[in-house]
């Protein structure tokens, strides 16, 4: 049984900042990509940024400078530091992770239960 657990959303004013965490537990193997997405009311899931357990990282377009994603991989945890909050980011965000559990030699995708991001003055 594989758990992804979510913190650190909440309401911010335009231009705040937040920071979130998901920490991975149960009987974890192997992770290999830990992530955030993204899904506003009425819009499709999208990526925000994914990064890998050698440090790589992607972002959104529309993220890029004032998003940073990070990881411990002690700690099979990914935290996304989000700066400069603005309206449009506001939405549910959804940690994921590609991992493989003892005893099962694949890797497969794994969801959180999600986070509200609500940036609003």
């Amino acid at each position: 049984q594989v758990q992804l657990v979510e913190s650190g959303g909440g309401l911010v004013q335009p231009g705040g900042s937040l920071r979130l965490s998901c920490a991975a537990s149960g009987n974890i193997f192997s992770i290999n990509v830990m992530g955030w997405y993204r899904q506003a009311p009425g819009k499709q899931r999208e990526l925000v940024a994914v990064i890998t357990s050698g440090g790589t990282t992607n972002y959104a377009d529309s993220v890029k400078g004032r998003f940073t994603i990070s990881r411990d991989n002690a700690k099979n945890t990914v935290y996304l530091q989000m700066n400069s909050l603005k309206p449009e980011d506001t939405a549910v965000y959804y940690c994921h992770a590609i991992l493989a559990t003892v005893g099962v030699r694949r890797y497969d995708d794994y969801w959180g239960q999600g986070t509200q991001v609500t940036v609003s003055s």
